[in-house]
Order: structure tokens, then C-alpha cells, then sequence
């Protein structure tokens, strides 16, 4: 059996997370669309998000994909009917499968919610997990995506700015919240700092895993899923919208790895 071709989507380098965790479960030809000259989302408006998105989904498409991966939260978060309507594939965003890890770790059914304005604004994440018994709280944390980008990933004035947001948070939501929801692909970086500051008891869950595993799912139900593990059986080939150089210095970061094949292209407005 040949092996799936999947499409992976986001604003900029923050969904290289995703795609590791893709990599790491599924032998597959993945295509990584990085919008980096339009990040970041998390400020736009929906409907600018939408178009975006939506353009880059027929960009990968024109690749003869067999599955796209939305690894945007605000992108999944305010676009993801449009996205499934305008695409011919199977679509599976990070929102969906964030949200059923959470529930299906927290024992006192409350959790919290880290994500980007956009993300925090949606709802979707709140949404997804009440619709699953969990009391959320939501907390907008925008100045960590920079640092991140910065590669402050453990800087003290990092771990500052993650301390305001979460002593807020954590005095705002429900006392027994148990789960931490790291609802933007650049906060994975960020989880050993954050476990230092998040109470020892508390759960922390980012969407890359669960995703993973959903993708799993979806090829096996379309008969696309190979049974080899191999780590020769993947290629890896990313289109960006800005700088090759800045995305493949980023990359290093996210991915864990060299990246090559680094394709410049133009969508326009």
C-alpha cells in the first residue's frame, strides 16, 4: 500500500508540533503549509482567518493530498466548518481531539484553558469540553507565542510572563480544576515550564498527540493507514509564505530536527 499523503496547515511554525507528533505515529508523505507571512492569526478576525486558511487548504489540495490536518488552534477554533466545506478531503483540526484528552484525563471534571486571543474569543475549546461535562475556564496568554518564537522557551522572563497569566487563571477558575489545555502549538515548548508553575496534581494536555492519534483514526477508516513504522517510510517536504531562512532557524526549535525542502510560495492577498 502506497503511503498517505498528508497535509499539514498552520499560521507559521507553531504546528511543527503537531507534525512531530504526526511523524513520530504515522509513516506518511507530509506536505507542511506554514502562513508565515500573515501570522500571527490569533489577532485577525474570523473572517480573515477563514480566507486564509481556506486558501491554503486549496494550495495543499493542488498537491493531490489524501487528508489535511488544521494545526492552527485559532484557524481550527474560528474556521473549521469553512475549511471542511471548501476542502475534498477528510479535515481534522486540533480542537476536537484537545478537548476529548482533557475529559478524558480530568478526574474533577474542570480545566483550563491557554490559548491565544482569537482562541480564548471562540470559545471553541470551552464549547468542546462542556459538551463532555468539564467546567472551563479560559485564559488568554499573548505574549508567549513571541518569547517562544524568540527561543525564551525556559528565560526567566518567560517563566515571569507564564506565572501572571496562570496565578490569574488559577485564581479565577474553579478550585479543583485538574487539567491544564494548551490550546496553541507553540505552548508545547513551553511545558516543562509550565509544569513548574501549574500545581504538581494538575494535568497538562496539548492537542498533538490526541491529533495524531485522531489522523490514525480517520486514514484507517479511509483504508489510507499503512501498517509499517519504519522511520524511512516518511518525506517531508514545508511551503512557507515568508523568509525560508527564518522558518528553517525556527523549525530546528519545533521540530527537533534539521528541516530541508523549503519551498517559497505566493498566495497572495
Amino acid at each position: 500500500m502506497s503511503l498517505p499523503r498528508i497535509g499539514v496547515f498552520d499560521s507559521g511554525v507553531g504546528g511543527l508540533t503537531v507534525l512531530k507528533a504526526l511523524a513520530e505515529q504515522l509513516p506518511a508523505h507530509y506536505l507542511y503549509f506554514g502562513d508565515t507571512a500573515r501570522l500571527p492569526y490569533g489577532t485577525k478576525s474570523a473572517e480573515t482567518v477563514a480566507r486564509y486558511a481556506i486558501g491554503a487548504a486549496h494550495f495543499l489540495q493542488g498537491q493531490q493530498i489524501d487528508l489535511l490536518v488544521i494545526a492552527c488552534n485559532t484557524a481550527t477554533a474560528l474556521a473549521l466548518p469553512l475549511i471542511n466545506q471548501a476542502a475534498h478531503v477528510p479535515v481534522v483540526g486540533v480542537v476536537e481531539p484537545g478537548a476529548a484528552m482533557a475529559a478524558h484525563v480530568s478526574k474533577n471534571r474542570a480545566a483550563i484553558v491557554i490559548g491565544t486571543e482569537a482562541t480564548v474569543s471562540s470559545h471553541a475549546y470551552r464549547e468542546a469540553m462542556e459538551k463532555r461535562g468539564l467546567v472551563v475556564y479560559e485564559k488568554a496568554c499573548p505574549l508567549l507565542v513571541p518569547l517562544v518564537e524568540e527561543g525564551w522557551v525556559d528565560h526567566p522572563v518567560t517563566e515571569q510572563v507564564a506565572r501572571i497569566y496562570l496565578n490569574e487563571a488559577l485564581a479565577q477558575a474553579a478550585s479543583n480544576s485538574d487539567v491544564l489545555v494548551l490550546a496553541c502549538t507553540h505552548y508545547p515548548l513551553l511545558a516543562p515550564l509550565l509544569r513548574r508553575i501549574v500545581p504538581p496534581s494538575m494535568e497538562i494536555v496539548d492537542s498533538a498527540e490526541s491529533t495524531a492519534r485522531e489522523v490514525r483514526k480517520v486514514l484507517m477508516d479511509q483504508q489510507l493507514a499503512t501498517g509499517t513504522k519504519d522511520a524511512d517510510h516518511r518525506s517531508f517536504r514545508f511551503y512557507v509564505t515568508d523568509s525560508v531562512e527564518k522558518f528553517k532557524r525556527l523549525a530546528i526549535r519545533f521540530l527537533g530536527r534539521q528541516v530541508d525542502h523549503v519551498e517559497h510560495v505566493d498566495l497572495g492577498g
